[in-house]
């Protein structure tokens, strides 16, 4: 081989790699049209766990909620939200537009995020033996041996109509850690989901909470849990 083709060579090299790179937005958490999860840089994790705090991000931040810690009790981040939010017949409450995952294995974790049009809703997230449905109580499967459950109030998924106004991901994520995720209900301003996770030698896994707001005004709630 000629050294004048060595160069040819190399940037093709650098160009494939770069065509099979799946990028994920400034949430971490990939568009629901990839298939495939992809690594991407993202806010490092605070040096000692935060606790619970309220009040806005603000535009284009991301911020931690509550550091990496295993709740004991429900993490819960509460938000003052003045109902309703837009003037009839406009929206009475925050609304779901999106749902997206990504994983990051150079930062060691797994990111589920929920965005909301209108403000950000409180939310809560603990471990429970089983995530039920809203108001039915009945029993969500979901993937894996630890379960957590992650509520948003007042919010809601669904328009005037009674239609989804999200976009969702498959609900198997099948990230080492964060293996699923489900819908547990939309019930009379309290917005439910169950994510099923796999630790690796049982038990619990560390997660932390966070907030961002996108250019566009969309309210961002992140869940992160730990790969390992």
């Amino acid at each position: 081989m000629t050294p004048q083709r060595v160069p040819l060579l190399a940037s093709l090299v650098v160009l494939l790699a770069a065509a099979c790179t799946t990028a994920t937005d400034h949430d971490g958490a990939a568009p629901t049209t990839v298939t495939a999860p992809a690594a991407a840089a993202t806010t490092p994790a605070p040096a000692t766990p935060a606790a619970p705090t309220s009040g806005a991000p603000v535009a284009g931040s991301w911020r931690a909620t509550y550091g990496w810690a295993v709740p004991a009790t429900p993490a819960r981040v509460t938000h003052e939200v003045r109902v309703p939010v837009t003037p009839a017949p406009g929206e009475p409450l925050p609304v779901l537009v999106e749902v997206r995952v990504g994983d990051h294995p150079a930062e060691g974790f797994s990111r589920i995020t929920f965005a909301f049009r209108g403000p950000t809703p409180s939310y809560q997230v603990g471990y429970v033996p089983q995530v039920v449905t809203e108001g039915r109580g009945a029993p969500v499967e979901l993937p894996g041996t630890a379960f957590l459950s992650v509520r948003f109030d007042p919010a809601q998924a669904h328009d005037a109509r009674g239609a989804s106004t999200a976009d969702v991901p498959p609900s198997r994520i099948g990230y080492p850690t964060l293996r699923g995720w489900a819908a547990a209900g939309d019930f009379e301003g309290h917005l439910s989901f169950g994510l099923g996770l796999r630790p690796p030698a049982g038990g619990t896994l560390p997660v932390r909470l966070g907030e961002s707001t996108r250019p566009d005004g969309t309210h961002v709630v992140a869940v992160d849990v730990r790969r390992g």
